[in-house]
């Protein structure tokens, strides 16, 4: 991880001797007003506002950032945000937030998020029907129709109607969501831009990158770390809001989110409890409500990001897009895992101030300026970019980059650009009861920890490697595979009823320089839990922006195993056979350059 991160992801929490994950709050920039930002003109109330949520009465806590000069008079646009997961309003990254809108003339209204900070009831993972719900509630105040429980009105904030206030929403991760979940509940909100945040929390946990019906393999360094810091909020954050206590077999969470974290740890899928799972999981997550959200969305997510990939952000896009709803999306290079945010990299840092000179920043202060103070003519700028770190400035297009490569997978271990050049051949391995592969440490950036270099170890692996590239071949999106694999062992049991004894494999492609050295980009691999070994499956690969140089090679491996996930039950052996008419085929979403 790169150690020029933001604030946000140099803090730490540490709960019942475990290391747990930072608050994922965002740096993020505020909006463009009309005047130029003025450093400390304005004030900051701390309010309280009790909602009713998830059957629960509880109190939200938030701070009114209010620029000088704003009154019934003058009213001005607002921006609502909240933190990111185990973060608070005045986590030093949230309350940044609410500190760069108002100097630039927004009325701000951040607040902790439920169950964080001195907020309370459950943590229900940005539930539309709950967090959703109650955040529609702070916007009824700054619509004037509600007032905090000290009294506190805002008549001082743009109105496109009775009660409609002018208000965009802007976070990242668990503070990116919750802005989907209210405006998929509440129409009134303006614009939103969710930065590094899930499209579908099944498989953000519990990936399989080959179905969405069947369970995948279970992300467990990420979801155990969120979910001790979850359970650990009332030790971390002493509180004795009885609202915030959950006592059917859960501490601070809503029952099925522990009873989805106890499934996912057991390693067992029985079929009934396995759809209940995915189906919560999926309940509260953009996947299940993204068609009533009506309000232009930019969405920002990280190259660098194991946890939530570019292929969720790239899910809700075509989502919302195929809805009608005004939509463009930038690939920026951090995320969870790292990345670069130095200013001298053009790379969005809030706590840097360099929002007129990042590229995220200059379209966020767009995004707000059109939607929220109603400048039509506002360049918004292009549907799609990417950072991309081998030339100065971000690519752009009109979409996501399209399959255009395409490989085959050779008996002898080559991967080969035309069908004819196939050997025959089989090759084997087999997994082990121990990991033998590792992509990454999840948490290792976070807690100090070293992280060794991704490995695969022999036998428990196959690959097949490019000949070194006449030309640069730019590889901008998801690559897919379409693979066929023979597993004797697994087709005996794969029907089992219990999903956890099908054939759990992991895909990924390295970058192998000259030397021999390889990268595996960004740390990233596709865990699959394959259907039904008879038949061939496809595989969707996370996304990636990356440039495999002249001279240089793709490796595509699949793996038995990874460090980072949990695998297969039981010694596996597989086999994978290749003939010039039916071969395992590789596809990649190229911009620029030949593939081999």
């Amino acid at each position: 991880m790169s150690r020029a991160l933001p604030r946000l992801r140099r803090s730490l929490v540490l709960a019942a001797g475990a290391a747990l994950v930072a608050p994922l709050a965002v740096t993020v920039p505020p909006a463009a007003a009309a005047a130029a930002p003025v450093p400390g003109r304005f004030t900051v109330t701390a309010l309280t506002f009790t909602v009713e949520a998830g059957g629960r009465s509880c109190a939200v806590d938030a701070d009114l950032y209010r620029p000088a000069g704003v009154d019934a008079g003058n009213r001005a646009p607002a921006v609502l945000a909240t933190n990111g997961f185990g973060g608070s309003k005045s986590d030093g990254s949230t309350d940044a937030i609410g500190k760069a809108f108002a100097e630039r003339g927004y009325v701000a209204l951040v607040y902790s998020g439920l169950g964080f900070g001195a907020s309370g009831c459950l943590i229900s993972l940005d539930d539309p029907r709950i967090d959703g719900t109650a955040a529609s509630r702070l916007i009824d105040f700054l619509g004037g129709t509600r007032a905090a429980d000290d009294g506190t009105k805002a008549d001082f904030v743009t109105t496109d109607g009775h009660g409609d206030p002018r208000v965009g929403m802007i976070g990242g991760s668990y503070g990116g969501a919750v802005q989907m979940a209210t405006a998929a509940v509440d129409h009134r909100v303006d614009a939103l831009v969710p930065v590094i945040t899930w499209h579908d929390l099944a498989y953000s946990l519990d990936p399989n990158n080959a179905s969405r019906t069947v369970p995948g393999a279970f992300k467990w360094q990420w979801s155990n770390g969120f979910y001790l810091m979850g359970e650990g909020q009332p030790l971390l954050v002493p509180n004795l809001d009885p609202s915030r206590i959950n006592k059917l077999g859960c501490l601070h969470f809503v029952t099925r989110a522990c009873d989805t974290v106890r499934l996912l740890n057991s390693g067992r899928y029985p079929a009934g409890r396995t759809q209940a799972m995915l189906d919560f999981a999926r309940s509260v997550s953009p996947v299940s409500y993204l068609d009533k959200v009506k309000a232009p969305t930019l969405l920002i997510q990280g190259q660098a990001d194991s946890l939530f990939t570019l292929n969720e952000a790239q899910a809700s896009y075509e989502q919302l897009k195929a809805r009608g709803t005004e939509t463009k999306m930038i690939w920026q290079s951090w995320g969870h895992s790292g990345g670069l945010t130095d200013p001298a990299s053009g790379e969005l840092n809030l706590g840097e101030g360099n929002l007129e000179t990042s590229y995220a920043g200059r379209r966020i202060l767009a995004w707000f300026d059109r939607y929220l103070h109603g400048k039509a003519g506002t360049d918004t700028g292009p549907d799609f970019a990417y950072y991309r770190d081998w030339q100065t400035g971000y690519g752009t297009a009109a979409t996501v980059p399209l399959l255009s490569r395409t490989l085959y997978l050779s008996g002898d271990g080559k991967l080969v650009d035309n069908r004819a050049k196939v050997a025959r051949g089989a090759r084997e391995y087999r997994n082990r009861l121990v990991p033998t592969s590792h992509s990454e440490f999840s948490l290792a950036g976070l807690i100090g920890l070293p992280d060794p270099e991704p490995y695969d170890t022999k036998g428990t692996y196959l690959g097949w490697t490019s000949e070194p590239l006449k030309d640069p071949v730019d590889v901008v999106g998801a690559p897919r595979a379409t693979l066929r694999v023979i597993s004797p062992t697994t087709e005996r049991v794969q029907h089992s009823g219990d999903a956890a004894d099908k054939l759990v494999l992991f895909a990924k492609v390295y970058d192998v320089a000259p030397d021999g050295t390889q990268t595996l980009v960004n740390r990233l691999v596709a865990p699959v839990r394959v259907p039904d070994v008879t038949r061939a499956f496809t595989v969707d690969l996370p996304g990636i922006v990356h440039r495999f140089e002249t001279g240089h090679r793709l490796r595509f491996v699949i793996a038995a195993s990874d460090s980072a996930y949990f695998g297969n039950r039981g010694i596996k052996p597989v086999t994978v056979t290749s003939d010039p008419k039916d071969t395992g085929v590789l596809r990649l979403p190229v911009v620029g350059g030949k593939a081999g």
